[in-house]
């Protein structure tokens, strides 16, 4: 039998069909083939501790927060207490868990310290109510994250602090924006590398 070939016709309608099946199974919304991520309150995680650590890490804290400065001087910059108040709040991730913590190591501060009785107890009280219900919407679990966190919460601790000392105990302060940020960069700094040091401490729920 003789070998037929295609007339001109049939390829060019041929390659016309296979052009428009093309076009026809390409999405006309590239857009739409992103994919968008979020992280959603049930995705976020929520860690608890156990007894020892969660006791023996607020009053190591608290008694180098004490101790440590009355040799070296440089070291009242740092509030060891608050950074594990934020850190324990932004990993329970509860509110009132927080706001006690914040409430039981600000008292004993303040009973080791001479202040007055409810300084540090009232503005670690604010901090540690904000740090567990940022850490309800928010995965603060990287060093940037964390970073920020520490930055805000210290300046917030330090305006409670400032305004309850001056206002309800009468205490004589000056306000020194250069010092507290100072402060609160070294603290930021510092709280980077205890939070993967307190890492090892958690437990997943």
């Amino acid at each position: 039998m003789p070998h037929r070939t295609a007339s001109p016709r049939r390829l060019l309608r041929s390659l016309l069909r296979n052009q428009s099946r093309r076009r026809l199974s390409r999405p006309r919304n590239r857009l739409n083939s992103v994919p968008i991520t979020y992280t959603s309150n049930e995705q976020v995680e929520v860690y608890r501790f156990s007894l020892p650590a969660a006791i023996l890490a607020p009053l190591v804290a608290v008694f180098l927060q004490v101790f440590v400065p009355l040799r070296f001087h440089f070291f009242s910059y740092f509030d060891l207490p608050l950074l594990v108040v934020i850190f324990f709040g932004v990993a329970r991730r509860n509110p009132v868990t927080g706001l006690l913590t914040g409430a039981a190591i600000g008292l004993l501060q303040d009973s080791l310290t001479g202040h007055p009785l409810g300084l540090y107890g009232i503005a670690k009280t604010v901090v540690g109510y904000g740090a567990s219900s940022l850490g309800v919407k928010l995965d603060v679990e990287n060093a940037g994250s964390r970073f920020l966190v520490v930055l805000f919460f210290y300046v917030v601790h330090e305006i409670v602090y400032f305004t309850v000392a001056r206002g309800l105990v009468g205490l004589t302060l000056q306000w020194s924006w250069s010092r507290e940020m100072g402060s609160a960069l070294a603290n930021a700094f510092l709280a980077v590398f205890l939070f993967a040091l307190l890492d090892r401490f958690k437990q997943r729920t």
